[in-house]
């Protein structure tokens, strides 16, 4: 029997099935995604940083926001990359895997909770604009991404010390491409009902309580546009917040799929194809959707690359 008392336990992690052709395939495309990615993030922190033009609130909370996009793929994706290379099952330490999945659902957190502030961010930029520079000032601004950061590191860890409390005596295989917390429950030999139905109210706080200030927002957003006279300025409204608000409902709609279930030992396959989304896609997506109908950042870009290319040629 596997049992939990020692750190030198080691889990396997199944990783993805089919043929090493396929393995080949997904890896080329997973890592083609995680630069993309990467590039994309470094991109959008560098020109926040330098371009004066995008000291705001709006960008430095997206600069912040880039770089937990970076954090939380950078967790699981590289681990993920290197189980497609090896030919069979990968090995995990009971130590690695509590930190993997620590970070990842503390980043996860952070993360979620920085969206809401963006949505209040951008509901005092269209509801109360002529106040907005008190309100948003550079000491609340501050405050607020350290809140998102602390809170979303101390709120993980009674749910991960749970986890790793129970025993696991089944097996010591995860049908996953990662130490995901469904399938850890999933080796327990303890009864674990009253932990998943903790762990899923938990859930349920951090999801639909961070949901909650940017549904609240953008009720009074889409009432405040509505009520301008004129199509432009309806139009130039909202494509302030259009980009924030693509993030949310792809954002928050996977997370709902994946987290916000009593059952937390769902299907496996389920399980890969949500985390794909939300570890893979949903990062990849990010970038382009904040920046591509993004007029004043497009130029806030050229100017630095223009500098740069200025730099190296000097």
């Amino acid at each position: 029997m596997l049992k939990n008392y020692s750190s030198n336990i080691d889990f396997y992690l199944l990783g993805f099935y089919g043929s090493r052709e396929r393995h080949n395939i997904l890896f080329a495309v997973f890592f083609f995604l995680y630069s993309v990615t990467l590039m994309g993030n470094i991109v959008i922190i560098v020109t926040v940083y330098i371009d004066k033009r995008l000291q705001s609130p709006m960008y430095f909370f997206l600069g912040h926001l880039s770089i937990l996009e970076i954090l939380v793929t950078s967790v699981i994706i590289p681990w993920m990359l290197w189980g497609l290379l090896l030919p069979g099952m990968q090995a995990i330490s009971l130590t690695a895997c509590a930190a993997q999945l620590y970070l990842y659902l503390s980043l996860g957190t952070s993360e979620l909770i920085l969206l809401g502030v963006m949505a209040v961010d951008r509901y005092v930029a269209v509801c109360n604009p002529l106040r907005y520079n008190i309100i948003m000032s550079s000491h609340t601004c501050i405050w607020m991404v350290i809140v998102s950061w602390v809170f979303g590191f101390l709120f993980q860890i009674w749910p991960v010390y749970a986890t790793f409390q129970l025993t696991f005596c089944k097996s010591n295989v995860l049908d996953h491409f990662y130490c995901d917390r469904g399938q850890l429950l999933k080796l327990s030999c303890d009864n674990s009902l009253f932990t998943e139905l903790i762990l899923f109210l938990m859930a349920v706080f951090i999801i639909v309580g961070s949901l909650i200030p940017t549904i609240v927002s953008y009720t009074y957003i889409i009432s405040t546009i509505l009520k301008i006279p004129s199509a432009s300025g309806r139009k130039k409204a909202f494509s302030t917040c259009a980009s924030h608000f693509i993030v949310v409902v792809i954002g928050y709609g996977t997370c709902l799929f994946l987290y916000v279930k009593p059952k937390q030992t769902q299907a496996a396959e389920y399980n890969r194809v949500a985390s794909v989304m939300v570890l893979v896609l949903n990062p990849f997506l990010n970038p382009f959707i904040f920046t591509l109908r993004n007029d004043k950042f497009i130029q806030a870009f050229r100017d630095v690359m223009k500098r740069c290319c200025g730099l190296l040629q000097g």
